[in-house]
């Protein structure tokens, strides 16, 4: 079935006009990323088709301190629905692209560990300042989601797609010029596919943070207004928004300490670790709406079968003691066998930590008694 206009427009690597998406058949997928026109390079700048929008989570997903510059496109005629549990359902002919860079160092293996302010995007992300990686699109077919690799070569004039994936010795410098090596990893076919299936029975890959309107509702980091009121404007979204939840920023003081812990965990951990997730027999789910168990939260909750992963400590959380917990002992480590997340990092997220273990230090009761409520 013939759903989308196919728009062939040439692309030049240094310096093109606007460009439009092109949704290409499962069975012609582009080797180039530039074929599929979401995101494009532009004399030294990556830019985007005016038929996308930019979007931001209000918590994103930590990855080894890069940054992301994220788009969505949806099909004309297409509209975004909510499904029975409040999930955003995208039309098939949907793209979503991530684009993975650091700010550069002062050679081409380092870059800078910066925080997490969003750079101005008004002029496109500079590849003067940036060292872009790897962009992955997630494609909706008739058949599924697919996710897709596209790697970026040294000299950031084009990114070409990796089913095997790819590994980037870079070594993160901090402001105080501290330097810790590490290799940043592009997932390979398998590895996106895993993550990317939030419901283990039927292992279909699905969007995780764009499914989640708390997670969406939020400013665009274009300033042009709240996203959710951008999409219906573009014809997008028919459901009135105003009453949608929004997830605290991880980052934001004035929010409070749970409401930032939860969203961190939530966005992190919970497309693994919920009532559907491939950790579900773990019994440690962490959506942030989930109310009806502590112990699923893990608060006082034995391993069930971590192995090596307990770090020789007996519960999940252990309210008012975070070395006790082997929630934090699994974050704080980088031993392939304990961390977590499993994928998707090869570093500490040291804030993250700082923030969870703030969290624990301040959650009362006792494991070895009746816990009152929060």
């Amino acid at each position: 079935m013939k759903r989308w206009l196919i728009v062939l427009l040439p692309l030049i690597a240094t310096g093109c006009g606007p460009v439009e998406p092109r949704f290409h058949s499962e069975n012609a997928i582009p080797e180039r990323l530039d074929d599929w026109g979401m995101v494009y390079r532009d004399g030294d700048s990556l830019r985007w088709s005016e038929a996308v929008e930019v979007y931001d989570l209000t918590t994103p997903l930590f990855t080894d301190y890069a940054h992301k510059l994220r788009t969505v496109h949806v099909p004309e005629g297409g509209t975004i629905s909510r499904d029975s549990h409040g999930r955003l359902q995208y039309p098939v002919g949907t793209v979503f692209s991530k684009t993975f860079y650091y700010p550069a160092g002062n050679s081409a293996r380092q870059v800078k560990k910066t925080d997490f302010a969003e750079a101005d995007l008004r002029d496109g992300l500079s590849l003067t300042s940036n060292r872009v990686l790897e962009t992955r699109l997630l494609v909706h077919y008739d058949s599924g989601w697919k996710a897709l690799s596209y790697v970026w070569n040294e000299d950031q004039s084009e990114a070409r797609r990796k089913i095997t994936g790819a590994l980037f010795p870079l070594t993160l410098v901090d402001g105080a010029g501290e330097k810790q090596d590490f290799h940043y990893v592009v997932p390979d076919a398998n590895q996106c596919a895993g993550c990317h299936a939030t419901t283990f029975a039927n292992r279909q890959a699905e969007p995780i943070g764009p499914a989640r309107p708390d997670f969406i509702n939020r400013d665009s980091p274009l300033g042009s207004g709240n996203q959710l009121q951008n999409w219906q404007q573009r014809g997008w979204l028919s459901a009135d928004h105003q009453d949608w939840p929004r997830a605290a920023d991880w980052q934001d003081p004035s929010a409070s300490l749970p409401d930032r812990a939860r969203a961190y965990l939530d966005i992190n951990c919970a497309h693994c670790h919920s009532e559907t997730g491939a950790g579900d027999t773990s019994g440690l789910w962490l959506n942030r709406t989930l109310t009806a168990s502590r112990s699923h939260l893990g608060i006082c909750k034995p391993p069930i079968a971590a192995g090596q992963g307990t770090g020789g400590r007996r519960w999940g959380i252990a309210p008012g003691h975070p070395d006790d917990s082997i929630l934090i002992y699994r974050m704080a480590s980088r031993d392939p066998g304990a961390m977590m997340p499993e994928l998707g990092r090869s570093l500490v997220h040291e804030e993250g930590v700082a923030l969870i273990r703030t969290w624990i230090s301040g959650l009362e009761g006792s494991c070895t008694r009746q816990l009152t409520a929060e």
